[in-house]
């Protein structure tokens, strides 16, 4: 009966290993999560800036007549034979 005792103490000995990783996986994964939301909040008002400068370009861009390469008289196309 001895090995039975040892074999459910090895058992609770690996479950005991197992529970440290676990625990130190979440810690790890708590940490990464506070280093997003840290970098998030540091780069909100860049990226803020950015979206609102695409947003000016774009209207740029839209209020502007759509010019077609063959309007533009530097590119004309060229005349066949």
């Amino acid at each position: 009966m001895a090995w039975v005792s040892v074999a459910v103490s090895l058992g609770f000995a690996g479950l005991a290993v197992l529970a440290w990783c676990a625990f130190k996986v979440w810690l790890g994964v708590r940490r990464f999560g506070r280093e997003l939301e840290r970098t998030r909040r540091r780069l909100e008002p860049e990226h803020s800036a950015l979206r609102d400068e695409l947003a000016r370009l774009d209207e740029a861009r839209t209020s502007q007549p759509r010019v077609r390469a063959y309007d533009r008289p530097d590119r004309a196309p060229a005349e066949e034979d």
